[in-house]
């Protein structure tokens, strides 16, 4: 049985799961990592965890529907959404689905452990607009959310040719 403080980390990256589970170790917490929904709900099924940090791209699933079949499993469960394809539209879908906080990788151990904190006040708003480039990325996020994560629904949807879309998205992940 994992102790009720411990953490589970959802991600399909192993060498990034390792990293942080190490980095996170070094400040005390025990954690346990999980590569798939199958293997996070598996360790839902036999240990107790406070946190949880899930990326929100699982080989292709989308961890955004995940995240409410951890919440029926552990309703107590504070999860934060992690993710290399930060968008304002699934930042705000994974705080609808119960997330407690959303953050864009890379972060660094201390910047996760903060995520979970309550804020201060309000968050500081930059003073320009948005770029065109940045509101195209946005506009891409909500249809891919609306979508499930499907990149044909997707581009369909958008008018654009799949592997179009799959190159702006690679584009983007690069960026990050």
């Amino acid at each position: 049985m994992i102790e009720h403080r411990a953490w589970l980390l959802i991600d399909d990256d192993d060498a990034f799961l390792q990293v942080l589970q190490r980095s996170l170790s070094r400040q005390g917490i025990e954690s346990r990592l999980a590569t798939s929904h199958q293997e996070a709900k598996a360790a839902l099924d036999e240990g107790h965890f406070h946190r949880c940090v899930l990326d929100l791209n699982l080989a292709g699933e989308s961890g955004l529907r995940l995240l409410p079949e951890l919440l029926d499993m552990h309703p107590d469960l504070e999860v934060l959404v992690l993710t290399g394809y930060g968008s304002i539209a699934t930042a705000v879908e994974a705080m609808r689905r119960g997330a407690v906080n959303y953050l864009c990788k890379p972060v660094t151990v201390n910047q996760l452990i903060a995520g979970f904190e309550p804020l201060d006040g309000l968050p500081e708003l930059r003073n320009e607009p948005p770029s065109v480039e940045e509101m195209e990325w946005e506009h891409i996020q909500r249809v891919l959310n609306e979508n499930d994560g499907n990149v044909s629904a997707t581009a369909r949807a958008l008018n654009m040719h799949r592997r179009t879309l799959q190159r702006k998205l690679q584009k983007h992940s690069r960026w990050r």
